[in-house]
Parts: structure tokens; sequence; C-alpha cells
């Protein structure tokens, strides 16, 4: 599993201070800490935390890569946010961009911005691409698999790996009125979307989306991420520090073959992501 963890967001009150009052140490703490917990990737998405997004975009970059060399997931639909990351990101490591429609109203070439800067940021890059288009999130499976369809069509057609590519079919919150049919929607649309190409893209989503404003946040999260693995999906946005989700997925993998079994295997699964 692809781990992006997702804690260093302006969304969080203390990293919207901290990017206010340029304070480093709180950044610097959280991108250490992911890292230990066994984040693949460190999310890095300015939100609402600034008026300039790219200089703050750029801040927190510089700020990570003082003390982490952890690969980045720069996170903004704002092709001008990314490229001002990208300025000042180290890609050697890995870079993935985070995220782009398949088009918008206001710009039908949103997706080929964001794979152009990809091709440009080196062999390692990679984006994740949103099964939505200029009409919104999609409600129904079928709508999905032909947004995705269509992403990896594009990639293909620029030359792009389909191995680069992540595709987020897109989680709703189960709390929203008549949400609760979209979950089995994005599995059988995962099911679709991992025999688009060969190689497959990536599946990913921003697992937290789905306990939006829920009780028994962790649990939700937890048991949506052990049946996506079930589905193909090989990557999320999550919440690393939370102990017993990173405890699910391991056994999740484990019982769907991806890791070998010993009595210690959340010890070896914790060990093998540091």
């Amino acid at each position: 599993m692809i781990l992006i963890a997702e804690r260093i967001n302006g969304m969080f009150s203390d990293v919207r201070q901290a990017v206010a009052e340029k304070n480093k140490k709180i950044i610097q703490d959280l991108a250490k800490k992911q890292t230990d917990a066994g984040a693949g990737y460190l999310d890095v998405n300015v939100g609402t935390a600034a008026a300039d997004q790219q200089a703050a975009m750029q801040w927190l970059v510089e700020t990570i890569q003082q003390t982490c060399s952890t690969p980045l997931c720069l996170d903004s639909q704002k092709p001008g946010v990314i490229a001002a990351g990208l300025k000042v990101a180290n890609t050697d490591p890995g870079i993935l961009l985070n995220s782009s429609p398949l088009n918008r109203r206001t710009d039908e070439e949103i997706l080929d911005k964001y794979i152009e800067m990809a091709k440009n940021a080196g062999p390692k890059a990679g984006i994740i691409a949103l099964a939505m288009d200029k009409n919104g999130v999609p409600q129904d499976t079928d709508t999905r698999v032909a947004i995705a369809a269509e992403i990896v069509s594009k990639a293909i057609e620029v030359g792009f790996d389909t191995q680069r590519l992540f595709i987020d079919p897109i989680v709703l919150p189960v709390k929203v009125p008549n949400a609760q049919t979209q979950p089995a929607n994005v599995f059988a649309a995962m099911d679709q979307i991992r025999i688009l190409a060969e190689p497959a893209p990536h599946i990913t989503v921003g697992l937290s989306n789905i306990s939006q404003g829920a009780a028994e946040r962790s649990l939700i999260n937890s048991v949506f991420l052990a049946m996506a693995v079930s589905h193909g999906m090989d990557s999320a946005i999550a919440d690393v520090f939370d102990e017993k989700l990173m405890n699910i997925l391991a056994t999740a993998e484990m019982l769907m073959n991806k890791q070998i079994y010993s009595d210690s295997f959340l010890k070896a699964y914790t060990s093998m992501n540091k």
C-alpha cells in the first residue's frame, strides 16, 4: 500500500497556525513523525491557510525538505500552486501532483497541465487524477469508470506511463443524505479501473472523506480501507497516526496475500514501511 500521509494540510488548525506564523517546528515534526509512522509520501496542502497559496506552498515544501527526504505529494486543484511547489521541490526521490479532474467548465485542459508538469518533473513524478469532470462528482459507477477511462486514454495518448497515474474514484461522506449507496459504487468502479490499462493505474482515495462529520471516524475509515484493498486499491491519503487503521491495513494486505504471514506480521509490516 502506498500511504500518503494527510496531516500537513491547512484545514488542520495547527498547520494553519504554523503557516501564518512561519513556525517550522510544527511542520517538521509532522513530517518526521508521519514518516516514522509509515508514510510513503507526505501530502502538502495549503488549503485556506494563506491568501498567497503559491508562496505558502513553497514555504511548506522548503520547510519539510530541510528535515525530511520523504517524497512529497503536492496537493492543490490550482495548477499555479502546484507549479510553485515544483520550483523548490526535490523530485529525485519521487513526487505526486494531486489532484486534477478530467476537465473543468473554466479549464478544459487542466488534466493536460498536470500531466505536463509531471512529465517535466522527472521519471518518478506521478499524478493523482480525480474521476470527476466539469459536471461535478459522479453519483454512479458507470460515470466514474467512463471518466477514469478518459483519463487513462489521455495519459496513454501523450506518452505518460500509466504506472505513474493514480485514479481517485472519489469517496463521499457517508453521513451525507443518500450517500450510503456510494461506497458500493466506488468499490464497483475500482474493480473496473484496475483493468483499464496494462500496466494498471494505481487506485487511491482521500480516505478520511468517507467519515467526515460522522461519529466513529476511525472505525468507518478502517473498514472502508480493508474493503477497498480487496477491490484493488493500492494507495490512500490517510491518517498514518491511527494505529488501529494501520493494523487493519496490514491485516487486510496479509489476507489478500500481499504480505507474507508470520505471527509477528504487524511488527514486520510496520518495520517494512518505516
